[in-house]
């Protein structure tokens, strides 16, 4: 195989046979491929995207198999197979599925801390440290799983909303923060024209509901960007280039729906519904019932409020499965935004959300 064909394979194999003394050789690969975000195909045969970070780290923990006494061998794939085998895109799904369980196993654990934190501006020092507390060990184990997050599991944005919750309550309840936080007020749309939106690529419901939010509610001309903010430290600067869809020459960057976002999930809220309440937009029946949509295919999928949710689900989840390309996601998720808030605008009345 030509050596620059090779370096396009999309994906690193492992495959081993380890002994069964000494008994710590096969424990100790099953933690380094854990930690490198490694999903097994069969018994023995584990896969990971390529990249530097996950080559480097198989190569290592074949070599120390190697000197155990085991043989393993690391190699570049792709899954073309369509007839019996594994596709690109199946494989694809193992990881996210991967992911996808470990959020939601930190979401079982957090909730209930997040629901018993009651009202921080009536509770005492030894109390905030321990939520402090709390909350830093959630980041932190957040952090590993995002680390290996090779492609964006939905479930992450429900770990998201409890540490945006868990940290907001932090401030408020802060020495003097009771004073200073006496009412929330609504955002202004005028202040956010002419902004770029940031996101993560690979944008799914809430992502392509909160930029349609952005779209038709705060800014029209609003321009979105998939990846990285290149921003200064005073929010400004770098939006232009690839991964970028609506006005040209923008210069202040808003982040949205991912870490250290100013708009992302907030305890049970997702990032549209956050942006709807902080812009003073949920008063809107038509658009509260989108809202609850979101929410629904977004964190409830299991148990959905409103009966319109799976059908808007499937759709959204066939315009991902058709097209990997974000703005072309926008493009099609913003038309069926559109008809659900007409749906729901000449229902008369709405169903409450």
């Amino acid at each position: 195989m030509p050596a620059d064909q090779a370096r396009a394979l999309p994906w690193l194999l492992c495959i081993h046979n380890i002994p069964p003394k000494p008994p710590y050789l096969r424990a100790k690969a099953a933690r380094r491929l854990a930690a490198l975000g490694a999903v097994a195909l069969k018994n023995a045969v584990y896969v990971l995207p390529d990249g530097e970070r996950q080559r480097d780290g198989l190569l290592w923990l074949a070599r120390e198999i190697e000197e155990g006494g085991g043989r393993a061998f690391v190699c570049g794939a792709c899954f073309d197979v369509e007839a019996g085998g594994l596709t690109d895109a199946q494989v694809k799904a193992l990881f996210v599925e991967a992911r996808d369980a470990q959020y939601r196993e930190l979401a079982a654990e957090a909730q209930p801390e997040f629901e018993a934190l009651g009202d921080p501006r009536e509770v005492d020092a030894p109390r905030r440290d321990a939520v402090a507390a709390w909350a830093a060990q959630l980041r932190a184990r957040f952090e590993a799983v995002a680390a290996v997050d090779f492609f964006g599991a939905p479930a992450r944005e429900m770990v998201e909303g409890l540490l945006a919750g868990a940290e907001r309550w932090l401030r408020l309840g802060a020495p003097g923060a009771a004073r200073a936080v006496q009412t929330e007020t609504y955002l202004r749309a005028d202040d956010y024209k002419g902004c770029v939106w940031v996101t993560r690529p690979g944008v799914h419901v809430d992502r392509i509901a909160s930029a349609w939010l952005v779209r038709r509610f705060i800014d029209a001309e609003a321009a979105f960007r998939f990846g990285p903010p290149e921003c200064r430290a005073d929010g400004t600067g770098g939006p232009d280039g690839p991964g970028r869809t609506g006005r040209a020459g923008s210069s202040r960057c808003i982040r949205f729906d991912m870490a250290e976002a100013e708009f992302t999930h907030e305890g049970e809220l997702c990032t549209f519904e956050v942006l709807s309440r902080r812009f003073g937009l949920d008063a809107d029946p038509a658009l509260a019932a989108v809202g609850a949509v979101i929410h629904d295919i977004d964190l409830d999928e299991r148990h959905p409020a409103r009966p319109e949710s799976p059908g808007v689900g499937a759709l959204i989840a066939g315009i991902t499965l058709r097209t990997d390309d974000d703005d072309e996601r926008l493009e099609r998720g913003f038309r069926v935004l559109d008809d659900l808030l007409e749906y729901f605008r000449r229902s008369a009345p709405a169903r409450p959300a």
